[in-house]
C-alpha cells in the first residue's frame, strides 16, 4: 500500500466501531479480529476527496468545512457520533435568566498551532471577524456584544437565541488566531487549534496537513495526511482499490461491486441528515405557481431513489429528512408524482405546444426553456437531474442541464443565475433544522436568491428562533415545512445514505451525522 510508511512501533487493539462495517461485495458484518495490530506512529495517509474549496478563507462560502474536515479547525463546541453537543474549546456554558446572554468558559492550556495561547480575547476576535466578513453569519444569530473577561466569553443578543451554542458548532465559527497571517488565506492557511496544520494547499488538486505538535488533546495519530482531489467517482474507487489512496469519500452503493472479492476494504454506511433538492428561481419563469406545481408532479422521485440509486436514498418531499423527527410522515405532499395532473395544470394555465416541437410555450407564446445548474462532484446529483429532465420532457417542459464545478455553482446561486439549481446540504448543521430552514427559505436570508417569500414562514421562523421548548419547536418546524411544500417552492429529490470506503489498515475512522469531522486525532494506520 502506498498510503502509509513502513516504520512503526507500539500496539493497538482493534476497536469496536460505532457503525456497521460491511465487507465489500456482500452484506456480512466484518468479523472482529482478536490479534493486535502494529500502529505506525509516524504514519501517512492519502484520502480521496472531491474538490470543494478554492481558498482557505473560512468566511467565504462553505469553505470552513474543508478546514474542519481536514482536522485543522476547531470550534467552541462540537457534535459527537450521536449528534449530541459536546464541549471542545469551551469547557462549559450557560444562559442568563433573561435568555439574552450566553457565557462560555474557555478551556485552559490550549494553544494555537503557532504556540499562541487560546484566550477568551482571542476567541472574541475570531468570532467578530467572522461576523464582519461572512454574509451567512447573521443568519445564525446577531450578537449585540461579545465580551472577554479572563477565560470567560459572554455573547449577548437582542432577543433570545435558543440554539446559540449549537450554532457555534457550525464550521463557519471555527476559531482562528487573528493575530497571525489573517488576510492571506487565499495562499496561506489559517492558524487554528486542531490536531493538524496545513502544510500545502493547491485548489482543486490537493491539500497536505501535518501533525500539530502543539495540539492540546494528545498526540495526533498520523504524521502527514494528503487530501487528493479526485472528482470522478469511478477513478476515486479505482484509486482505493489499487492502494493509491487509503480512504475514499463520496463513493456510493454501486461502488461495492468495484471491490468484489477484495477483503481489505471496510465500508461504513449511515442514513444521513443530508437532503438533495433544487431551488426554483421565482425571479424568472418559475415565478408562476402553476408551472412549479406541474414541474413537481412530473417527477417520479421514488423511481430515482429506489431504482436509479439502488435504494440508497429515501424519496424526497419535505425540507427535513425523515432521519430527524420533524413530522415527515404527517406532512401532506399535494404535488406528488402525477404526470397527467401536471399536463392538466399546464394546459389550464395556458402552456401549449404552439410550434409542435413537443415542448410547451409560455402563455404569452414565448419560448419556455429552463436552465438546470448542477455540479460535478456528487454522482447522484447528475442522476437526479438527468431523470428529472426526462420526466419533464414527457409533460412538455424543456430543461437544459448545465454542469459546473461546485465553486462555480456557488457563484451562480449567489447571483441568481439559474432557473433550477441543485443543492446537497446537511439539514441539521446546528444539530437542529432551524438555521437550515432560515438560510434557505426566510425571505431576508442572504442565501435565499431564489426569491421565495412567504410572510407566514418568516413569522414562524422568528418564533422558532426564540422558542426553547423542544415540542413547540418541533410543531413550528412542521408547520413551516408544510407551507414551503404548499408553495411548491423547492424540488426535494431525496435523502441519501452516506457511505465511507477505506482500507482496513486505516483505524478509528468514524462517520458522524454532522459530517464536519473526517480526520480526527484518533485516526491511525497499521502495518
Amino acid at each position: 500500500m502506498k498510503f502509509f510508511t513502513k516504520k512503526s512501533f507500539a500496539f493497538l487493539m482493534a476497536i469496536l466501531m460505532m457503525f456497521t462495517l460491511v465487507a465489500c461485495g456482500g452484506d456480512k458484518k466484518e468479523e472482529t479480529s482478536a490479534k493486535t495490530e502494529t500502529v505506525n506512529t509516524d504514519g501517512e495517509l492519502v484520502v480521496g476527496v472531491t474538490s470543494f474549496a478554492d481558498t482557505l478563507e473560512p468566511t467565504e462560502q462553505y469553505f470552513s468545512w474543508v478546514i474542519t474536515r481536514y482536522g485543522v479547525g476547531e470550534n467552541l463546541v462540537r457534535f459527537d457520533e450521536h449528534g449530541d453537543l459536546q464541549a471542545s474549546l469551551a469547557e462549559e456554558w450557560k444562559v442568563s435568566d433573561d435568555k439574552l446572554t450566553w457565557e462560555f468558559k474557555i478551556r485552559d492550556g490550549v494553544k494555537f498551532s503557532n504556540g499562541n495561547p487560546l484566550t477568551a480575547e482571542a476567541v472574541k476576535s475570531s468570532l467578530e471577524r467572522t461576523f464582519r466578513k461572512s454574509k451567512r453569519a447573521d443568519g445564525f444569530f446577531k450578537p449585540t456584544s461579545i465580551v472577554a473577561d479572563g477565560q470567560t466569553l459572554k455573547i449577548s443578543t437582542e432577543k433570545p437565541v435558543a440554539i446559540l451554542p449549537q450554532c457555534l458548532a457550525d464550521p463557519l465559527f471555527l476559531i482562528i488566531d487573528t493575530s497571525d497571517n489573517v488576510e492571506e488565506y487565499t495562499t496561506n492557511a489559517p492558524i487554528c487549534t486542531g490536531p493538524y496544520v496545513f502544510k500545502e494547499f493547491v485548489p482543486t488538486e490537493y491539500a497536505i496537513v501535518e501533525r500539530n505538535e502543539n495540539y492540546w488533546g494528545g498526540k495526533p495519530g498520523l504524521a502527514k495526511v494528503t487530501f487528493k482531489c479526485i472528482n470522478d467517482q469511478s477513478t476515486r474507487a479505482l484509486s482505493l482499490k489499487s492502494g493509491e489512496i487509503g480512504v475514499a469519500y463520496n463513493l456510493k452503493i454501486e461502488n461495492k461491486a468495484d471491490f468484489e472479492g477484495q477483503d481489505d476494504i471496510n465500508i461504513q454506511e449511515l442514513k444521513s441528515l443530508r437532503s438533495t433538492y433544487a431551488f426554483m428561481n421565482q425571479h424568472g419563469a418559475l415565478g408562476d405557481l402553476s408551472l412549479r406545481q406541474a414541474l413537481l408532479r412530473a417527477l417520479d422521485k421514488k423511481a430515482y431513489c429506489e431504482n436509479l440509486l439502488g435504494g440508497a436514498a429515501t424519496p424526497g418531499k419535505a425540507p427535513i429528512p425523515p432521519t430527524l423527527d420533524y413530522g415527515f410522515d404527517k406532512l401532506v405532499d399535494e404535488n406528488a408524482f402525477n404526470p397527467e395532473s401536471a399536463k392538466e395544470i399546464l394546459a389550464k394555465a395556458g402552456y401549449k405546444d404552439v410550434d409542435g416541437d413537443g415542448f410547451v410555450e409560455k402563455p404569452d407564446g414565448s419560448k419556455l426553456e429552463l436552465n438546470f445548474v448542477i455540479y460535478t462532484s456528487r454522482e447522484e446529483l447528475k442522476v437526479y437531474a438527468q431523470a428529472a429532465q426526462a420526466n419533464l420532457k414527457d409533460v412538455g417542459i424543456n430543461v437544459n442541464l448545465k454542469t459546473v464545478s461546485y465553486e462555480t455553482l456557488l457563484d451562480m446561486r449567489d447571483s441568481g443565475n439559474f432557473d433550477l439549481l441543485i443543492w446537497n446540504v446537511l439539514a441539521a448543521n446546528t444539530g437542529d433544522p432551524e438555521k437550515y430552514l432560515y438560510e434557505n427559505w426566510d425571505s431576508s436570508s442572504a442565501s435565499n436568491q431564489a426569491g421565495y417569500k412567504n410572510e407566514k414562514v418568516d413569522e414562524l421562523l422568528d418564533k422558532l428562533n426564540v422558542e426553547f421548548d423542544p415540542e413547540k419547536r418541533k410543531d413550528l418546524a412542521i408547520e413551516i415545512q408544510q407551507l414551503i411544500m404548499n408553495d411548491a417552492a423547492t424540488v426535494f429529490f431525496g435523502y441519501e445514505t452516506t457511505f465511507l470506503y477505506s482500507n482496513k489498515k486505516v483505524q478509528n475512522l468514524k462517520m458522524f451525522p454532522m459530517d464536519y469531522y473526517w480526520l480526527t486525532k484518533d485516526v491511525t494506520v497499521t502495518e
